[in-house]
């Protein structure tokens, strides 16, 4: 069986090494408060002290999340037009009647029950 594992936010981490640096408790008692292994705490101690664990990074990690976000809506905003477009041109069918007239995007309607398809 894999193993998985967890993923935990720069915020979090930030969180958790800023209240030991407060003095708020020992190592062990906030990862065990925080949920996660002393031995992880202290590895956040050291990305931390290194300069590898601080908002900026958190700032650039909610940028990408933010960067991804948008390149979706615009994809989406991209499919939409294109559709608009085909509408305006007459080149998408109505929506289909029981005349048996398929769309372009769907594909053919679904016949009845029982109903004979040619």
């Amino acid at each position: 069986m894999a193993k998985t594992y967890r993923r935990f936010s720069t915020e979090f981490k930030l969180g958790v090494v800023e209240a030991y640096l407060a003095g708020e408790g020992s190592l062990k008692g906030l990862a065990t408060k925080a949920g996660v292994d002393h031995s992880l705490v202290h590895y956040w101690l050291k990305k931390y002290h290194a300069g590898e664990l601080s908002l900026d990074l958190l700032r650039e990690e909610e940028s990408v999340e933010t960067a991804q976000h948008i390149a979706a809506l615009e994809r989406k905003v991209g499919q939409l037009t294109m559709e608009l477009d085909l509408l305006k041109r007459g080149l998408i069918a109505a929506p289909a009647t029981s005349s048996g007239r398929s769309l372009i995007i769907s594909g053919p309607t679904a016949s009845a029950p029982g109903e004979d398809v040619a």
